[in-house]
């Protein structure tokens, strides 16, 4: 009996020990230097399936969508819980649960939005939906918009979610593997779409009552585009998009603009054939910044904190396929350097925050994601 005794208690201090040594190596990461910075690596939550997006609430605790299909509050030592009342979606292929935005006034309102895969005749289309958070669950849940041609096919949904200094709602859709759809001016998908925070269409967009387009395009001719920012202090709506086999763009996002695809492509198709036959054409907008080879860009943000003070201001890119991080450079609206802050450090970089607190943080795109801080090394 004393020998079983002892050896249980060893094997709590073993349990003990492991534990304190996980979180030393957890608040002591390596110290990175990058892009004029020196920072560490933290984890904050862990075991997350294939996390799509970020959000912050208050008290340090964040608000996570997994593309499979749950929307969890996430407590600042890495605690979490599900929260109820979503919608029914359809996950699979890239769709599922993509991006979450809290309203302006969430501190008085509580109004979450967000995205997903809805199913019907068809097959399935992005659609828009807000709900009011109350305590672990979504009330009054409303859809507000819903991408009117469905498809059977399972990729390229877009799905960020940004509101504007103006107070309206923009949402990025996918051409949804259909390359003749983003030019197409009564169809939603490739374009960005421009709400009310009702789901209303407002009556200055640019072809509001304009026979044979829809009133809630603000532009055309996109892809998929997974990353969208506005520029802090401005109106300056920044857009990042996945192109074919290279051609991935970094767009300025201006009001009834058509960006070309598949009329214009820095890349080619998967086979390697030719899609354009020029990079630029008349009356179509060009990137201002392009990757070939793709790097797959999701995840896009401006740096607006004190604690990393070379990159204020400044655009931080996360990618899948290049599993970066990237700090691009600007002056005025042009990008001048580009730099890499992560190389295949962390994995397939799926949302990309600049924090309340100053701190960057990522998401990792995996089974088993990671909600990753960025802070300065001490």
């Amino acid at each position: 009996m004393k020998h079983t005794r002892y050896v249980l208690l060893w094997f709590i201090g073993i349990l003990l020990l492991s534990s304190l040594t996980i979180s030393a190596q957890n608040q002591n990461a390596a110290r990175i230097s990058a892009a004029g910075e020196q920072f560490r690596l933290v984890r904050v939550a862990e075991d997350l399936d294939y996390p799509w997006s970020l959000s912050f609430l208050d008290s340090g605790r964040f608000l996570v969508s997994e593309r499979t299909g749950r929307l969890l509050i996430i407590e600042s030592d890495g605690r979490r819980q599900a929260v109820s009342g979503l919608p029914a979606l359809r996950a699979g292929g890239q769709g599922g649960l993509l991006d979450i935005a809290l309203h302006p006034d969430f501190r008085n309102n509580a109004l979450v939005y967000f995205t997903y895969s809805a199913a019907g005749t068809g097959g399935t289309s992005t659609a828009l939906a807000r709900g009011r958070l109350v305590g672990h669950q979504l009330t009054d849940v409303r859809v507000l918009w819903t991408m009117p041609k469905r498809s059977s096919a399972t990729v390229h949904f877009g799905s960020r979610i940004r509101f504007g200094p103006d107070g309206k709602l923009y949402l990025s859709t996918g051409d949804r593997g259909d390359q003749t759809r983003a030019r197409n001016t009564g169809d939603a998908a490739g374009k960005v779409i421009r709400l009310n925070d009702d789901g209303s269409i407002p009556a200055d967009n640019p072809f509001a009552g304009r026979q044979g387009y829809l009133g809630e395009i603000f532009s055309l001719g996109h892809r998929n585009a997974q990353g969208l920012a506005f520029r802090p202090g401005s109106d300056e709506l920044w857009l990042t998009e996945h192109g074919p086999r290279g051609g991935d763009e970094v767009n300025l996002v201006l009001s009834g603009a058509d960006y070309g695809w598949p009329l214009t492509t820095y890349g080619v198709a998967y086979s390697g054939a030719r899609i354009a036959e020029s990079p630029t054409a008349p009356g179509i907008t060009p990137p201002l910044w392009h990757w070939t080879p793709s790097i797959a860009p999701s995840g896009l943000d401006f740096y607006v904190g004190d604690a990393f003070t070379s990159w204020k201001g400044q655009l931080l890119v996360g990618s899948l396929a290049g599993q970066k991080l990237l700090l691009l450079r600007l002056n005025g609206q042009m990008v001048t350097e580009e730099e890499i802050i992560l190389n295949r450090t962390i994995g397939r970089i799926r949302d990309v925050r600049s924090g309340p607190d100053g701190f960057v943080y990522l998401l990792t795109d995996s089974a088993e994601g990671v909600l990753w801080r960025l802070e300065p090394a001490k």
